[in-house]
């Protein structure tokens, strides 16, 4: 019966080609526009690690005070104070602290230029807690990181360029004019959005890190932090005319996270952060009471408003305008259809009953989406290769036409044209054949 319908689909579309050509075109333009913004949000709203995500939490201490805080909620940085005072209380399986910096590579050879690169200092926590993937080598060692010794993780790219892919481990690297032994070399690494220090950095699409450096060696160089860093107005001293002033500041620079297995952690942690807060209440540092957050991945992204607005912005436009395209489809079914009632008519005279005039225009409805949709892979395929000159290069890049899209794509185009045939289906299974009889006898 299937065949049967199809093959009247076929004939019928034959017959009024405009007709069929308009609710096609209307309905490709309406899913390509919603699938290529699809994939930009998707990207961009998308879990960077959800094997483990409702694992990693972000603890926040007020160091602020409500006078200086944003409506209550406490810096999404820490102060040196307390990020270190976090670090040592080992109270999570795993604890990181992160701020990021700038450092100068000075090549080996006259045959490459200095140049400027981004690091990030981290505790040795930090390839453990977020899964980093080494080609070589691996992380530093404890007590690497309680000697500040001179150790150094590239990326891939960094290494690709100096050593020309090969295992650069134990060799060196000048950073600043100090040489450093590379321990390993991370695989082809990069999280979007960059979840783990998006409160540290200017942008949390940017690119990978180049260089991942132990935390107390790079405080004790005292290499400034590369990201944000602010502090409220009651600190010791706004001018910060030194690094002590700035260890011994209440600015807020340092990202921390900790890796917390069970919901028992995450209740054990959560009493220890307000214990924390409360003692430095009671030894006179704070004067107001505890105030602390504990945001698992999810949270912490929705908090940091990662999706860019543009992205959200641009799913609203599209989702209406493929609505729009819905209405204008409604119509032009309906005035396809009941041109059809004379022969409406003559079938259920013979005895079709209402199902099969529904089956058969359903049938017809999705052949047509069908077309649709295979009309709009192709420019979802033309619109994705040009979103780089509608997105910035770091979103644009991460919007793919993989095979979900692609399925996804036909999918709301045979739904999108079945729900558009829904009304004008149920007008045409309401012709009385009585009445279409006599109007042509």
């Amino acid at each position: 019966m299937l065949a049967y319908y199809l093959d009247m689909a076929l004939r019928h579309c034959r017959r009024s080609k405009a007709l069929t050509a308009l609710v096609v075109v209307l309905m490709s333009v309406g899913v390509a526009t919603c699938m290529i913004t699809y994939a930009v949000f998707r990207a961009t709203a998308a879990d960077p690690i959800p094997w483990k995500s409702n694992q990693l939490f972000v603890p926040q201490i007020d160091s602020f005070g409500p006078a200086h805080n944003w409506k209550g909620e406490p810096p999404e940085l820490l102060s040196y104070t307390d990020a270190v005072a976090l670090l040592h209380a080992r109270q999570a399986r795993w604890q990181v602290l992160i701020y990021g910096s700038k450092w100068t590579v000075l090549p080996g050879d006259a045959q490459h230029l200095p140049s400027s690169q981004e690091g990030d200092a981290v505790s040795r926590d930090f390839f453990a807690m977020f899964d980093a993937p080494f080609r070589y080598g691996g992380g530093w060692s404890a007590s690497d990181d309680e000697q500040r010794a001179a150790v150094v993780v590239i990326s891939s790219a960094l290494n690709q360029k100096l050593f020309g892919g090969a295992n650069s481990v134990g060799r060196e690297i000048n950073l600043d004019t100090h040489n450093y032994r590379i321990v390993g070399v991370l695989d082809d690494w990069n999280p979007s959005p960059r979840y783990f220090d998006v409160s540290s950095s200017w942008y949390p699409f940017s690119h990978p890190r180049q260089l991942y450096l132990p935390f107390s060696r790079a405080i004790d160089l005292q290499k400034a932090a590369a990201g944000n860093f602010y502090c409220s107005t009651n600190s010791v001293d706004p001018a910060l005319p030194n690094w002590d002033s700035v260890l011994h500041s209440e600015c807020a620079w340092i990202a921390a996270w900790v890796e917390l297995p069970t919901r028992a952690d995450v209740g054990r942690y959560r009493d220890w952060l307000r214990n924390y807060a409360a003692e430095q209440q009671r030894v006179g540092r704070f004067a107001w009471p505890p105030n602390v957050r504990l945001s698992d991945v999810g949270e912490w992204l929705r908090t940091m408003n990662v999706v860019p607005k543009a992205s959200a912005l641009s799913m609203i436009v599209s989702v209406s305008f493929l609505l729009i395209c819905l209405v204008n489809v409604v119509g032009l079914m309906l005035a396809r259809f009941m041109r059809r009632a004379p022969e409406i008519g003559v079938r259920r005279a013979l005895g079709a009953s209402r199902g099969a005039i529904y089956r058969q225009f359903l049938t017809e409805a999705a052949a047509i989406g069908l077309a649709g949709g295979v009309l709009g892979l192709l420019l979802t395929a033309l619109g994705m290769a040009g979103i780089g000159h509608v997105f910035e290069p770091e979103i644009a890049r991460l919007a793919k036409l993989d095979a979900s899209l692609w399925l996804l794509t036909v999918l709301v185009a045979v739904l999108t044209t079945l729900i558009a045939a829904l009304y004008p289906t149920w007008r045409a299974a309401q012709v009385q054949p009585a009445w279409q009889l006599k109007s042509n006898g």
